[in-house]
């Protein structure tokens, strides 16, 4: 693993699953001036919660800092530090890389054999490739492609869970909305 990668601290954090959630975290690193070198949100199996997976390189950021920040935010139901646990990281990306000819096509195939990578769309004058793996293995895999001529490149972020019995899930009760007398709605 490179330095760069050994740099690179993950958070993961449980929020509410409401608007606005993720443009007050986003706020919070912006004024305390945090790096984010990734950041994903995506639904949990419960409606009402949302996870974000967030990377830091802990060499510009106080990881310990940006926890305690994140757990005092109201809709911040936990935070946990996943660095130094057991667990697995993914990122995925989708590249298009040229191959006009047969020469260039062949070559994109022996690439996507030696990466747990696949085609996933053929044109006359482009391919598009997908793999999902660790950071470095996708990088490795940018490089490669490199050569041939990458025409458009997107990529998730890295997405990450404890391996085994770590569990990073609470039995959290969203606040219900009461109406009142007036019509306004209440939160309790």
């Amino acid at each position: 693993m490179s330095s760069d990668m050994q740099d690179k601290q993950i958070l993961v954090a449980l929020v509410e699953n409401r608007p606005g959630v993720l443009n007050r975290v986003a706020s919070l690193f912006r004024r305390r001036n945090y790096n984010v070198d990734s950041l994903t949100v995506g639904r949990t199996h419960k409606p009402d919660m949302s996870r974000m997976t967030i990377v830091v390189d802990a060499k510009r950021t106080n990881v310990r800092q940006i926890v305690a920040n994140l757990a005092k935010m109201v809709n911040v139901i936990d935070v946990r530090y996943l660095s130094h646990e057991p667990h697995v990281a993914r990122d995925l990306a989708l590249v298009k890389v040229r191959a006009q000819d047969a020469t260039a096509f062949n070559t994109v195939t022996e690439i996507c054999e030696r990466f747990p990578a696949r085609i996933v769309d053929i044109g006359p004058e482009v391919t598009i490739l997908e793999i999902t793996a660790r950071e470095e293995m996708v990088e490795n895999f940018i490089e490669e492609l490199r050569p041939l001529g990458i025409v458009e490149m997107v990529r998730t972020g890295i997405v990450a869970m404890g391996r085994g019995t770590r569990i990073h899930d609470k039995d959290h009760v969203p606040a219900v909305p009461l109406n009142t007398a007036n019509g306004k709605q209440q939160v309790i």
